[in-house]
Parts: structure tokens; sequence; C-alpha cells
């Protein structure tokens, strides 16, 4: 077939497997894949176990020998070449991750974006808790399945209001040691590596097209020493699974039952499909033999039976502990008579949804090599080529803060990427807070959060970018961390329960005090600064005494409070009335239980910041003798106050005949001059005052 002219560019496909090497050359046309040419060539010794290459040398040289002949059939040199990792050494980590926003906003794809940076990161970071290796594993792809709004599932978080986003993400890892090796094999054979893809991957480009990847299916590839297992919902792959069982354990079966080689046993084991009711071989012995099939089957159903119970069960626990609507099988160890029904009998599905996937799902593959395989052996080589025109991955390398990197380059790779390769806090990349306060006022816990400071500081080959810059192998990335921004501080007098005053009416008169807030037990001035597990209580009354001190009067012992009679103690709430004779100011027999020791069972108790000064009884006799005389006219008469040397509205009731006690709710009018006063403001000679109660209507 020397001299093969193709109509697209060529591609190399290489199925690196535990018991073969499928190569595969063709090129993609509007009409479908053209398959030009195809090899496979088994292993001639154990080179490679499970999926795992123990012998570089020798895979690298069965590598060299599908190649070569390759190149003889197509009269053309092969250099680059399409590889996938077996899902044997994928690694998969679900996780939950929330956002919280301070206040209800608009999502956007940023916000989408550092939420699965975010999802990412607490994925690999539960991924190294639990790996046990010291190999270093790579992050080679994620995938959202599920966005939550406010808690509720939503398709699409973009565009809506939030006060919280969260996702439940899949993070795919692959071994570095597994690529390594890979890499090295192919290399040895003299190729370079165009695209690496992972074999699940691989297999659904064949097996389950773009248009069924909105059902519920399993995709399960039966190799030689695994089974791997694909999940796919919502047109997309939404998680990974491995069983350690396969092909190889019925063949090890066979081994035993007819006591023959491996190589032999794989021979009978490929003969069950054909229908053959007698398979002839020769045992370990060179003797000629005969066996039925039927009694093959027999020895194989009980390991059939296990490898298809432990299959169902992995699907089912990927798959939320709920079996999928079908399954397709593709790979060797699946055209084994009797492993598809067995699988639907596990699942608990018909049937007809469990079946081998071949020739029937490669309707756009033209086979242009007549000698081609068109079973379910070959989805996955074929896939391998296919993949190269979906992703163009490889392993790039950069230096990111003078650190040289190796990076699967999914064809989308930006900063945050390599940031995350090296582990470098994803805290240092967003700007970050300072600390807040949390506290708690009226029994309801509060926080206050700090500042926000600058973001990280990047820069790529000199130039300056940001964290969903794109790299290219050879980039040079440097990061300098985010600052923290200013921690969070508050004072009493700022919260907003202290804003408003405590509004009591005293003889008929509304007077507005500021509020008394006690923190931890003690009275705190409207300066003291919140400090971090503060339980605060903001007071809505005043007693009697406070009052008295506040407005400088003194309280006589006709005390009322709500119509009630009281004491200097009594405790006086927000819109309560207070009524008293003015008199000498008289304290209460201990100003410490002011606070201390006057509170309500709900009450918390008080403590008086300051104690108050006590005012001695005046005595007439020991009094100086003042000069300073006023003279103003009271309600249509004059009187001259005298004893002080200045004097304020309130000290008119000393002289003038005005019982306070005859309210009967109605509320006292002050006036000065004809406008309206305050106890306090001061008197001169002349002014001109009127008090009365006022008119009911």
């Amino acid at each position: 077939m020397g001299g093969v002219k193709s109509q697209g560019q060529l591609v190399f496909g290489l199925d690196i497997g535990t018991r073969s090497i499928v190569g595969t050359v063709g090129y993609k046309a509007d009409d479908g894949f053209h398959v030009l040419a195809q090899e496979i060539k088994e292993h001639e010794s154990r080179a490679m176990l499970d999926g795992q290459i123990h012998d570089i040398g020798k895979v690298g040289d069965t590598i060299r020998d599908v190649k070569k002949k390759l190149e003889d059939r197509l009269g053309k040199k092969l250099g680059e070449v399409c590889i996938a990792a077996a899902g044997r050494v994928l690694r998969t980590v679900t996780v939950n991750v929330t956002m919280d926003f301070d206040a209800e906003k608009e999502v956007t794809d940023e916000d989408i974006y550092n939420l699965s940076m975010s999802g990412i990161e607490l994925a690999y970071s539960e991924f190294q808790s639990k790996n046990d290796t010291d190999m270093k594993f790579y992050c080679v792809g994620y995938t959202p399945m599920r966005y939550y709004l406010n808690g509720y599932q939503m398709g699409n978080l973009e565009g809506h209001k939030a006060r919280k986003i969260a996702a439940d993400l899949i993070a795919t890892f692959l071994p570095d040691d597994v690529v390594d090796g890979l890499y090295k094999a192919v290399e040895h054979a003299g190729l370079h590596v165009a695209n690496l893809t992972l074999e699940p991957i691989a297999a659904i480009q064949v097996a389950i097209p773009d248009k069924f990847r909105l059902l519920n299916l399993a995709l399960v590839d039966v190799g030689a020493g695994t089974s791997d297992i694909s999940i796919t919902r919502d047109g997309s792959i939404v998680a990974y699974g491995m069983i350690p069982v396969a092909g190889d354990s019925l063949t090890d079966c066979i081994v035993q039952k007819c006591l023959v080689d491996f190589d032999m046993a794989e021979h009978i084991k490929r003969s069950l499909g054909d229908g053959t009711p007698e398979i002839d071989f020769t045992d370990i012995m060179g003797l000629p033999q005969k066996v039925k099939s039927d009694e093959i089957m027999q020895a194989l159903d009980p390991y059939i039976d296990d490898m298809t119970s432990k299959v169902a069960e992995e699907i089912k626990r990927l798959n939320g502990d709920k079996p999928v609507s079908a399954v397709f099988v593709v790979g060797g160890g699946g055209m084994v008579p009797g492993y598809t029904k067995k699988l639907s009998e596990k699942l608990g599905i018909l049937k007809e949804r469990v079946a081998v996937r071949g020739e029937d799902v490669m309707k756009d593959i033209i086979f242009e090599d007549e000698n081609a395989q068109r079973d379910s052996l070959m989805v996955t080589p074929i896939g391998i080529c296919l993949s190269f025109y979906v992703q163009s991955n490889n392993f790039i390398f950069v230096t990111f803060n003078g650190e040289r990197l190796k990076l699967y380059d999914n064809g989308h790779l930006t900063v945050s990427d390599a940031a995350l390769q090296v582990a470098f806090p994803n805290e240092d990349l967003f700007p970050k807070r300072g600390k807040a306060i949390t506290f708690n006022i009226g029994g309801k816990s509060r926080i206050v959060r700090g500042t926000t400071g600058e973001s990280s500081q990047i820069i790529i080959n000199g130039e300056n970018a940001d964290l969903y810059s794109q790299i290219r192998s050879g980039d040079a990335i440097e990061v300098k961390a985010s600052t923290p921004g200013e921690d969070a501080h508050l004072t009493l007098g700022e919260l907003a329960e202290m804003k408003s005053a405590v509004k009591i009416t005293v003889n008929g008169k509304e007077f507005e005090m500021p509020r008394k807030a006690v923190v931890n037990g003690e009275l705190k001035e409207s300066f003291y600064e919140i400090a971090e597990g503060d339980d605060i209580k903001v007071n809505n009354f005043y007693t009697v005494e406070q009052i008295g001190e506040f407005l400088d009067l003194p309280i006589s012992d006709n005390i009322l409070v709500n119509q009630t009679p009281a004491v200097l103690s009594t405790k006086v709430y927000e819109g309560f009335t207070l009524e008293f004779e003015l008199g000498q100011f008289k304290p209460s027999e201990s100003k410490e239980d002011t606070y201390e020791n006057l509170a309500e069972p709900e009450e918390q108790d008080l403590k008086a910041k300051e104690p108050a000064v006590e005012k001695a009884p005046e005595s007439k006799e020991s009094a100086p003798v003042i000069e300073n005389k006023v003279s103003v006219t009271a309600n249509g008469r004059i009187f001259t106050l005298t004893g002080k040397d200045e004097y304020v509205f309130v000290d008119i009731f000393d002289k003038l005949n005005f019982n306070l006690k005859d309210s009967k709710g109605r509320g006292i009018i002050t006036l000065l001059n004809g406008k309206n006063a305050q106890y306090l403001e001061p008197l001169k000679d002349g002014d001109v005052i009127e008090v009365r109660w006022e008119d009911k209507k």
C-alpha cells in the first residue's frame, strides 16, 4: 500500500495496551475519518502489567516495529504520535465548593471561574491528603457537574443575583511517572508526542457520540488488567472509575482449567466468541487436546459474575447510587459470552440496554485498509486519533517564580493553572480581606469585615498580565502575592443601635438621652473599640437617678413612673413618663447599685463607669451669701432669684406656686420670652417666663 495519498493531515495514533500495541494512521475528511493503515503487535514479554509500562526499552522496541511497518505500507515517515494514558492510573476527586458574597450581587463569568479554581484547589488538597505514595500528580482536567444558586440547583449561574454560589466539581489527576513512562517509550521509538488524552475519553469519542452524552450512560472499557468506567450526563463526562479486574483474570482461569500457557489461554478465550462448540489446543505437555466451549464457560461463570458485580457497584457509586440508563461495552474482555447479560442483571436494567459497541458505532469511519479490524477492540485506538481533532493536548514547560514546571496542555492553560501546579496559595492570588470582627449584640451574632487588599501582581515575559492570561511553552511567569487589607475596626458609637436616643418624657417634656451599652457586663463609653467575641447589650432605659443626673435636676421623694409611685432606682424605659417634684438632690443609698443590683431577670447587670458625686444637703446656716440677684416675670408675677452665681429656667420652680404632680395626663409647656425653653436655659434680668399645662384636645 506504498505511496498512499491522503486528503488531509495524517494522524498517527498508538494504543499502548497491556497485551498489545495497536497503531492506526488516518485522516479526517468531510465524510468521516479514513483509516489508511493499521498494525497490531503483541508484547513479546510481560513488558506491561495492568496498563503500566514496566520495561520502557521493550515497549519502545515494539512501538518502533509497529511504526516501521506502518511507514513501509504508507511510504511516509511518521514523526509525531497521539497516545492515551490508561484509566487505571487516573485519579478523580469530587468536591462541593461554595463562595459567599458580602452582599447580593450579579454573578459574573469571573465569579464562576473563581469558584471552579477554588474547587480544583480543594480537590487537589483532598487528593494530596489521601495520596500515600511518593508520586507527583498533575491535574489534567475538571468538569463542573452541578451549580447551586443560594442553595438551589441551577443550570447556569451567570447573570443571576445571589449571596452564595456553589458547585459540585470533578477533577482528574495523572501521576508524573506514568506520563514520563509513556513519553520515554515513544521517544525510544524515535517519535514525538503530539497529543496525550485519557483512554476513557478516547473510547467515548467513538462509542458515545455527542448527541448521546445528554443521556445518563456508562462506558465500560474491559481491557486486559482493568475495567475502565466513564459516566456521561448533561452533555459531558461527569465521573471516572476503575476496577482492577478484567480480561486477564479470565485468561488465568483458562490457564488453570486447561493446563496451558498464557498465550494459548488467550487463544481459547477468543475462540469462545466464535460460537465454536469445541476448541482444539495443545497443553503444556505438548499433547493435543479438545475442550467443549460450554465447559470453559462453566469454569469462567463465577469469574464473570464477580467481575460484573464489581463493575455494576462502581457504576452505581459513580452515578449517585443508582443505575445508568444504558451501558456501552468496548474492549476484548467484554466480548466474552455472557458478560453483557450478567452486567444488565447486576444493574437491574434491561439486557438490551447493555451492549458491546464495535462496528455498529463506526459508521463515520471509512476503512481504506481492508485488513483493519472493525470490532470493539478498535474503538479506543481510533478514538485516540479522533481526540487529536477535539483537543490538542501535550505537556509544555514554563517557569513559575523561577521554578520549571511541566503542565498538561489542554489548549487553554492560564496563569491560574500554573499556580495550582506549584500549589501557590489561592489566598495569595486574590485580594485578601483584613481580619474580621465577630461579636454578639442583643443575643445575635454579627460580623464586620476588614477592607480588601490589592490583587496579586502577575507578569508574563516582562509584560503585565492577570490570572486568566493564557500561557504557552517557554513562558516566564512571575507572581507576587496579594496584600491583605486593614483589619476591621468599629466603636460602640458607630453601631446603628447606638445612633438613636432614648426618648423619655419628664414632667411633660420629652427628652432625648444617649443610649448606654454594656460590654461583657461592664458599662462602656461610645468610643470603646469592639473586640473579637465581645458580648454587647444596648440598654433602652435609664434609672430615675440617672435621669436626674443627666438633666442636673434635684428630685424629691414624690416620684411617679407611668403614674406609678417609684424610687430613684426604678428603671424608666424608652417611651415611659417620669414625674416628680423638684427639690434638693437626694442620692441613692449606694451609687453602685444603680448599675449592679437593679437589673430585672432578663436584663444584663450594669456597672457605672464612673461613680456619681453625692451632693450634700444644703444648709441655710452654712450656705455662702451670694450677692447676684435676677428679677424675672413668671406667669404675670415678678420674682427675684437669689443665692446663686447663675440661674437657669428650672430655678423658677423654687418660687413659682406650680404643682408638677397635677398633670392629669397633660404635657407641660415652658416658655422663655415667648419661645419654648429647656430646663437648663440660663436666666437674666427682665426675662418673661410662662409655665402651664397643655390644654387637652
